[in-house]
């Protein structure tokens, strides 16, 4: 069992920045593919970023592309999203996750994660 929590959400302005982490317990994350997602009021869950096992390959929603950052410390246990230039639209509870798989693969739909933490809310104002 694979137990995640997030943490580092909060109220900013846009054009601040946060860092979300995300912590595992119950196994090692560095075989897996990580994941953040996010939801917003009244709309699905949609794919943000995903980082492969050692954190050598990243992919990212366009509308996050250059903005954001995802970075993993396998010794730690523990993925990071570093968000910078934030809008209001970027408001929503932002959730990490764990690929299904074993291996190099990045992926971004949710059928690819089989745990996934709580989430943490980020909430960017005018």
């Amino acid at each position: 069992q694979v137990q995640l929590v997030e943490s580092g959400g909060g109220w900013v302005q846009a054009g601040g920045s946060l860092r979300l982490s995300c912590v595992a317990s119950g196994r090692t994350l560095n075989e897996f593919s990580m994941g953040w997602f996010r939801q917003a009021p009244g709309k699905e869950r949609e794919f943000v970023a995903s980082i492969n096992w050692n954190g050598a390959r990243t992919s990212y929603q366009d509308s996050v592309n250059g903005r954001f950052t995802i970075v993993r410390d396998n010794a730690k246990n523990a993925v990071y999203l570093e968000m910078n230039s934030l809008k209001p639209e970027d408001t929503a509870v932002y959730y990490c996750a764990k690929s299904r798989l074993y291996g190099n693969m990045l992926y971004r739909e949710i059928e690819d994660y089989d745990y996934w933490g709580q989430g943490t809310q980020v909430t960017v104002s005018s």
